[in-house]
């Protein structure tokens, strides 16, 4: 099957896609890289604390866009469809549905 090379359960397909969020990743990476060993501002904790934050916390909320997207892109990219669960006497779904953190945590 073409583009059957997993890469974090991704198809090559996927990982192509997913490339829009991987530069910004690597660029923010280097960033961090470069600020921590040229240290422009000085060792001043207060400094030092914002720089990584600034650098750090759009890291991790990207990297959790990229993962999600991809599961989101790999999905559709199988032919799934979104199904409408009626559920259970109590309202809650039978199954887990897509905007439920069991279904993107568990497989």
């Amino acid at each position: 099957m073409v583009g059957d090379v997993a890469f974090l359960g991704l198809t090559r397909e996927t990982v192509l896609n997913l490339t829009v969020n991987i530069i910004p990743v690597g660029i923010l990476i280097g960033m961090e890289i470069l600020f921590f060993v040229l240290n422009p501002w000085g060792w001043d904790l207060w400094y030092v604390g914002w720089m990584h934050f600034l650098t750090l916390f759009p890291l991790v909320l990207l990297l959790i866009l990229t993962w999600v997207s991809g599961r989101v892109i790999q999905d559709s990219e199988e032919g799934d469809e979104i199904q409408v669960d009626e559920g259970r006497s109590d309202g809650r779904p039978e199954r887990p549905t897509r905007l439920s953190l069991e279904y993107w945590l568990g497989d």
